[in-house]
């Protein structure tokens, strides 16, 4: 292969795998040095390439540690081998005596003989002749380092591509179903949603595009586990975040969220502009924006309600859309709401879900009474105090 045919092939790794042309280069000089010891070199070497894809210049090297006579093991005919194994300080910091081998390693006063100012420790790099025939055994082996370490590379790039999308959604169309465990083709890689992160009694169908949160992204030996959600509430905040300008920009803020996924969601949203009616902005003209969101969402009810820095203000809002008489706000984060009696069913809603997801919007234990029950219980009291 000429060296224009050889740039090219590297250029078509680069955009199919999503590598850059360094990591391919790094995955052919592992090669080449693999080759080079499968056929030249000894047991123990360490054998080191460089290669220059613009001069198709090969360069090998055997790799010596430089060692002095501290770093060694004690020679066994002094009796000392067992002492010094059993040597260790309390921090457990004391460097592993070595045996030295003289196809890795080399005594100081012999590398300084080489180069002056190297040091214990150092690596001395000794040229050694490239060759440009190679056995069947070594290409064998040559190819198939390529292959793995692009490979390696190409999981290691899909892993950091993805790894920085956890918190974010993603977009897949449904490739296979197995098992109740839903698999999406991402693009370049594969996302799995697991029943439990499943919005309940959803169906998928093949080929079915769908969107959903990236919850975790995992290393595993076959390439990145990526994991997905549709049912989880960060899923809805970046989906308005998606559909309305004002939460990208800033200016509307999602400041909590609480969500019983498939069945009903409750956002709290403000503006740092006064200006801008946060309810609205979410909302769209007509519906639009929270329409889109529902759509994605299989028609999940969703509430947008204001948030406010006073709780009395803040949980009177959770609960709608049951209109609130008052608020009384009470000690460890517990508050009771008054409401009409023809409020008390719409407060507290199908199941109790309204108040439950009240609570969890606002962090506070709410409980819900009738102004007719809060009259008759302060009169009982009031009773209680006279007869006291």
């Amino acid at each position: 292969m000429d060296k224009t045919s050889f740039l090219s092939a590297i250029q078509q790794i680069e955009e199919e795998k999503g590598l850059s042309k360094e990591q391919i280069i790094q995955s052919i000089e592992m090669a080449i040095a693999a080759a080079y010891k499968k056929e030249y070199g000894k047991k123990g070497q360490i054998i080191r390439a460089k290669f220059d894809p613009e001069t198709d210049k090969t360069e090998i090297w055997q790799i010596k540690i430089v060692v002095d006579k501290s770093m060694l093991k004690e020679d066994e005919e002094k009796g000392e081998a067992e002492e010094t194994k059993k040597e260790k300080t309390e921090t457990e910091e004391v460097e592993r005596k070595i045996k030295f081998n003289p196809e890795r390693h080399i005594m100081l006063e012999e590398a300084r003989k080489i180069k002056k100012n190297i040091k214990p420790g150092d690596e001395l790099k000794i040229p050694l002749p490239f060759h440009k025939e190679y056995g069947r055994i070594a290409a064998q082996t040559a190819k198939q380092v390529i292959i793995q370490k692009i490979r390696e590379a190409e999981r290691e790039s899909l892993y950091e591509e993805y790894k920085k999308k956890e918190g974010e959604i993603v977009s897949g169309i449904v490739q296979r179903i197995e098992k109740n465990t839903v698999f999406l083709d991402l693009g370049r890689a594969t996302g799995v949603l697991f029943p439990e992160e499943q919005i309940p009694n959803e169906k998928y169908k093949l080929g079915q595009r769908l969107r959903a949160y990236v919850k975790e992204v995992k290393r595993e030996s076959k390439g990145p586990q990526i994991i997905l959600s549709r049912n989880h509430p960060k899923l809805v905040s970046k989906l308005f975040a998606l559909e309305v300008p004002e939460i990208s920009q800033g200016t509307v803020i999602i400041k909590s969220i609480a969500r019983e996924p498939g069945s009903r969601t409750k956002i709290a949203v403000y503006a740092t502009d006064k200006n801008i009616d946060p309810i609205g902005a979410v909302v769209g003209q007509k519906g639009i924006r929270v329409q889109a969101v529902l759509n994605e969402l299989g028609q999940e009810k969703i509430d947008v309600v204001q948030w406010e820095e006073d709780p009395k203000k803040f949980i009177a809002n959770a609960l709608s859309p049951a209109k609130i008489i008052d608020v009384e706000i009470g000690k460890k984060n517990k508050a009771t709401a008054i409401v009409a009696p023809d409020q008390l069913s719409l407060a507290i809603g199908m199941q109790g879900q309204n108040a439950r997801l009240a609570a969890k919007l606002t962090g506070w234990k709410i409980d819900i009474k009738t102004s007719e029950e809060e009259t008759a219980e302060k009169k009982k009291e009031k009773t209680s105090n006279k007869k006291k």
